[in-house]
């Protein structure tokens, strides 16, 4: 996520990656993109300020020798590297083109730099490199009694999804691995055909459960008895910071299906759901390899799953959740295409809004694309 605070006032982005329902996040990258708004220190020495430009003299007096900086040609831009903290030059803006040699000298890179080149972006971050920054471990004092999801794999069989097998983290004491003093690592497994009773043992209670009052969908099946109402609902557990779904069989209380949540901004569920950090493996069908498979995850972009599969996929089913006196959807439609016993709801961004896994059919039964939960 990125929240901007308006160049009026600072000229900042803050970007942060959301980690749970209960709003705990992380900054992950403070990007100053007009430093004209602000005063930095480092030190306690002004670097940038209304009487002194953040010149590269002036960083260089400042915070010493550092590595070379890294020349980006396609994007104009000089960027010079220290821990935690990069400084960005626009390079287009100079009268004059820098003179560039990428072989000069101990296998390093020469850039002409003319003097009083001032820095364009600051950004702070945490971490020696700010491509690999990444959030550091949720505190204990976050869990407050919850189980987390450090990862998810999706199990699968010559047919299929089979079930799931989950990497769980826990405060407290107890069995199980010791991450930490007090954090407590372990897995479960929970499968198709699972009972009510084997999904608690398994998981513990879920946040809340919910009954399904009707099937909109009902009407793409092709059972002979759609039209029959059903005298007792199937019902979901809904683990919110596992950002796991499952949903059991009304007359037979077993586990019929499961719904993984990406949490992406821009989807009518955004910020219900703890990311579930998903890897799925699909079957890929080549002239050259059989039985191959690659793996999906949480951040994989429907456009590349439908390169890798090396056929297009049927049209999708265009969802659009409706507004509700108390509720609005700004977020428009998504898109859900049926794929080796899933569904994957896509967002218009090409982004995974969340995968819906279902069981082997029933003797008789057909899998449709528009079975949606």
């Amino acid at each position: 996520m990125v929240f901007t605070v308006p160049s009026s006032q600072i000229g900042e982005k803050l970007i942060w990656k959301h980690l749970c329902k209960e709003s705990f996040s992380f900054d992950l990258v403070i990007e100053v993109y007009d430093l004209t708004k602000v005063k930095l220190k480092y030190c306690g020495v002004h670097f940038n300020s209304q009487a002194i430009a953040p010149t590269i003299e002036q960083i260089d007096q400042s915070f010493g020798a550092t590595h070379p900086g890294v020349y980006n040609s396609a994007e104009q831009l000089f960027h010079l590297n220290f821990r935690g903290l990069s400084f960005s030059f626009q390079l287009d803006s100079w009268t004059e083109a820098p003179k560039y040699e990428p072989n000069f000298a101990h296998g390093l890179a020469s850039l002409q730099i003319p003097h009083g080149a001032t820095v364009k972006r600051m950004y702070i971050y945490n971490g020696n490199s700010l491509q690999d920054t990444k959030a550091p471990v949720m505190p204990l004092s976050c869990f407050l009694g919850n189980v987390y999801a450090e990862s998810v794999d999706v199990l699968r069989d010559g047919t299929g999804p089979s079930g799931l097998r989950l990497r769980l983290l826990a405060a407290g004491c107890g069995p199980g691995l010791l991450a930490d003093a007090k954090m407590r690592v372990f897995e479960r497994s929970v499968y198709f055909g699972d009972s009510c009773q084997d999904v608690l043992s398994m998981l513990g209670s879920p946040h809340k459960v919910f009954y399904k009052s009707e099937d909109k969908m009902k009407i793409h099946s092709p059972s002979p008895h759609k039209q029959v109402p059903s005298k007792c609902n199937d019902y979901f557990f809904n683990y919110f910071t596992l950002g796991v779904d499952i949903l059991f069989d009304a007359n037979t209380h077993k586990v019929k299906k499961f719904v993984l949540h990406t949490n992406y901004p821009g989807h009518y569920n955004f910020n219900i759901y703890h990311r579930c950090e998903f890897k799925i493996p699909l079957a890929i069908k080549k002239e050259s390899a059989d039985g191959q498979t690659e793996t999906c995850t949480t951040y994989s972009k429907w456009d590349n799953i439908q390169e890798l599969l090396g056929h297009p996929v049927e049209k999708p089913v265009v969802l659009h959740r409706s507004s509700s006196p108390n509720n609005t959807n700004p977020f428009g439609s998504t898109f859900c295409f049926g794929l080796q016993r899933m569904i994957f709801e896509v967002m218009q961004n090409n982004h995974i809004a969340s995968v819906t896994l279902y069981g082997p059919p029933r003797p008789g039964a057909h899998l449709r694309t528009a079975e949606l939960p």
